[in-house]
């Protein structure tokens, strides 16, 4: 065990998820069978610079491992994208003492990270916390499989109401930069069609399909649109379509920002106590600049430098069955 850390900090950062706040209290209550001090950080880097800690112990993280959000809060650092804003952020983690580092978030978080480790020797560990589950070195990030069951109970409702009245729905779910919720909602809500950022498909291609498929005798249509889908989103796409299928009532439906609250599922929840309590291990066994992973149900330490270099990739076993089944 590496005897040269007895104090601790921990961190949310970037966009929030579910199962945030049991992440933390996996890393608060580990730390603790090491008997490591342990302090939050509020606001994320931001509040780092501002010296916003609280001292974290069992006690003030019980009860939250039910809670969606996080309680350290989350915020955007311009400051911290400047090397005096490094400098600011490490001075005050050795002023407090503290001998290493415990972020959680997604790849923009790993960066700010990694640059901290680098230029200041500060000891960090990453636990990859993003709904959108783009971070490679893990099958799948704490919040994304909240996220996707969020969406699913939403689009099942949509589709009721579409059925009887045999509209079309465009449905729009996050996903800038990555198509993994827009992917397996469609197919979990049988979608006759899931327009992903990693896929190409032209206004031409996107009406001679839905055509197609209306020939079936289909009452109703569902499209599932990621956010950074090159058509523009579902507003543009409806936008661009809507003339060729007046007869079905086209309306659009954004869920946005429900998919990032909520009650974590138990699926998060137990991944984000496995990764909290391995964040602590690997510390103490001397891991530095890594982030902690679950790889086909087994633990992966991935250097946070190859974790943010690229974007994981899509199933596209699961997007032929995609394809097969709409």
């Amino acid at each position: 065990m590496n005897s040269e850390i007895s104090s601790i900090a921990v961190m949310t950062s970037g966009g929030d998820s579910p199962g945030m706040n049991a992440a933390l209290r996996a890393v608060v209550r580990s730390a603790n069978k090491y008997e490591l001090q342990v302090w939050g950080i509020y606001r994320g880097y931001q509040g780092l610079i501002e010296n916003k800690f609280l001292e974290l112990d069992s006690e003030k993280v019980s009860n939250i491992i039910q809670r969606g959000g996080t309680i350290l809060k989350s915020a955007r650092s311009q400051d911290f994208r400047t090397e005096e804003g490094r400098a600011q952020a490490a001075q005050n983690l050795r002023d407090k003492g503290i001998d290493a580092l415990v972020v959680i978030g997604g790849d923009g978080t790993f960066t700010g990270a990694n640059l901290l480790s680098k230029e200041h020797g500060i000891k960090v560990v990453g636990i990859p916390a993003t709904i959108d589950n783009d971070i490679i070195g893990t099958d799948e990030t704490i919040g994304y499989d909240t996220a996707l069951n969020t969406a699913i109970e939403a689009i099942d409702k949509i589709r009721d109401t579409a059925d009887a009245h045999e509209r079309m729905f465009l449905v729009e779910v996050m996903g800038r930069d990555a198509g993994f919720i827009a992917l397996e909602t469609g197919i979990a809500v049988g979608a006759e069609l899931s327009l992903l950022p990693e896929e190409l498909t032209s206004i031409s291609e996107i009406k001679s399909q839905l055509k197609d498929m209306l020939k079936e005798q289909k009452r109703s249509s569902l499209v599932v649109v990621a956010e950074g889908d090159e058509t523009g989103g579902a507003l543009k796409l409806a936008e661009n379509i809507k003339d060729d299928f007046a007869k079905y009532d086209l309306r659009v439906c954004i869920l946005g920002h429900i998919q990032r609250g909520g009650a974590p599922s138990a699926r998060d929840r137990v991944l984000a106590s496995r990764l909290g309590a391995s964040a602590i291990k690997i510390l103490m066994e001397g891991h530095n600049e890594v982030m902690v992973g679950v790889v086909n149900n087994a633990l992966k330490i991935t250097p946070l430098r190859v974790a943010v270099s690229k974007k994981k990739g899509l199933d596209y076993g699961l997007v032929e069955l995609a394809h097969i089944l709409r």
